[in-house]
């Protein structure tokens, strides 16, 4: 018996997934009846492409606000039948790596905060979440290094006479970061004692430019 391909509509596929040169988050395929689904539950628009019309996500939208519009908007069109492929890194239930990706959008939030605060407390802010003496990142990586440290003292072979052993430094390197949380909790608190970033001071205007020394009387 000759064996043939399933009949199956493949307009009803729709694919969507962050396009890496734009970092867009675009929704490929589908009938008219999805892209209502894309428009309305999602938000997504819609825009002309080479290969016909598709769909994508307004700019400037953060990352979160993408992979929460895009889960939804997955759900929202299984429901209705479609067949959907939604990228994993876009899917806020099942996230390879999770933890790490969500640990490194923290970070560049940090990042991002430090770079726009216009007073001192927001810096301090910034810095109290680097530094605090329990929940600090960086106290965090310390208790991380004094853990390896101990677990490495029991299968490290003895360094060769006249060298350092690298394993057996990390528990000055643990010194070092906890001396470095301080610093940056000493510099915390005199952010917080600041005001706020003086604005940047105008040049006069040219009309009211002060005369030369050679046109004093």
């Amino acid at each position: 018996m000759k064996q043939t391909e399933p009949d199956f509509w493949v307009l009803e596929y729709v694919t969507i997934t962050r396009d890496p040169r734009t970092d867009l988050v675009v929704a490929v395929g589908g009938t008219e009846r999805a892209a209502d689904i894309l428009q309305r539950t999602g938000s997504f628009l819609s825009a002309p492409g080479p290969r016909g019309d598709y769909h994508r996500l307004p700019h400037g939208l953060p990352v979160e606000q993408q992979r929460l519009k895009a889960t939804a908007t997955s759900h929202a069109l299984l429901a209705a039948g479609h067949s959907v492929y939604l990228d994993p890194a876009l899917n806020m239930l099942v996230v390879p790596d999770g933890e790490r990706e969500a640990a490194l959008r923290y970070l560049a939030g940090l990042a991002e905060r430090a770079a726009t605060a216009t007073t001192g407390s927001e810096v301090a802010e910034v810095l109290t979440e680097v530094a605090a003496p329990v929940q600090g990142l960086l106290p965090l990586v310390r208790e991380v290094v004094v853990r390896v440290w101990i677990a490495a003292d029991d299968f490290q072979e003895a360094a060769p006479l006249g060298k350092t052993d690298p394993l057996a430094r990390l528990g000055s390197t643990a010194a070092s970061m906890s001396e470095a949380a301080r610093a940056i909790l000493h510099a915390r608190n005199h952010a917080a004692r600041s005001g706020q970033r003086p604005a940047t001071a105008s040049p006069p205007p040219a009309g009211r430019a002060r005369p030369a020394e050679s046109r004093r009387r």
